[in-house]
């Protein structure tokens, strides 16, 4: 690992001398500029650590300069730390291998798993997806099913609830995922998929089992509601509903059709 540091200058090495800051190329110069207002240097387990507690919260691969903007270091010393840090990883430092790599992979470093324990971290997420669904994904999934294309808002008001957490777990698991969007609204349309229809033994939606024997009948609602007017003493013009009043441009004119 170098010895370079924050309050040192940025004279080059091997460049064949001269004045500081009138080297040719202003990108380099840029890049391999340290940041003197930090230092990461300082900090517990000095640049190393600093680097692996960037690391491990990238969800996409990190460019170089960018993690030597966050460290304050020049690009070349987080370049070798890099280097260092995967040499340490694959036990080629005198430690014993982790289970983890750091590779250079779309532009950046991250972290992965170890490819040699691709088996055990795929029987781990397995055994994850495996698990059973709770009652609400499977009172959202059923929605999903019998309604889609339909979007989170049109499912948040059928169960009363919202569902982001819920249909992002159903995405996570393959059962639905994202099949277009509402035209109106623009918002994301969900449907089931292939792995659905697999999970329950179906070769197309059509086998989906009926919703009708599974719904109160229709003349118990009426009933209810008949029920429920009545005990509100209404009587028996407010046990019947009136239908609703038209607008003037939609009600029937008295002029026959295809008639101006």
């Amino acid at each position: 690992m170098t010895q370079d540091t924050v309050g040192t200058s940025t004279t080059s090495t091997g460049d064949g001398g001269g004045a500081q800051g009138s080297a040719p190329g202003a990108v380099p110069r840029e890049t391999d500029a340290p940041d003197v207002t930090f230092s990461a240097e300082h900090l517990p387990g000095g640049a190393l650590a600093a680097l692996e507690a960037v690391l491990m919260v990238a969800d996409e691969p990190i460019p170089a300069v960018q993690l030597a903007t966050a460290l304050g270091l020049p690009q070349r010393e987080v370049e070798d730390l890099l280097g260092e840090l995967a040499a340490e990883y694959r036990g080629e430092l005198g430690g014993r291998p982790r289970g983890f790599d750091l590779r250079q992979a779309g532009g950046g470093w991250r972290i992965y798993s170890a490819p040699v324990f691709a088996d055990v971290v795929g029987r781990f997420l397995l055994e994850g997806q495996s698990a059973r669904l709770t009652q609400a994904a499977l009172e959202t999934l059923a929605v999903v099913a019998y309604r889609q294309p339909v979007t989170r808002g049109q499912i948040s008001a059928v169960r009363g609830v919202n569902v982001d957490g819920v249909v992002r777990t159903l995405t996570t698991r393959g059962l639905v995922a994202e099949v277009g969007q509402d035209p109106s609204t623009g918002a994301v349309l969900y449907g089931t998929t292939g792995y659905f229809l697999e999970r329950m033994g179906f070769s197309s939606l059509d086998e989906l089992p009926a919703l009708a024997p599974h719904l109160p009948d229709v003349d118990s609602i009426v009933d209810a509601a008949d029920r429920t007017l009545g005990a509100s003493g209404g009587g028996s013009d407010r046990a019947q509903p009136r239908p609703p009043a038209l607008p003037d441009d939609a009600r029937p004119s008295t002029n026959d059709e295809g008639t101006s």
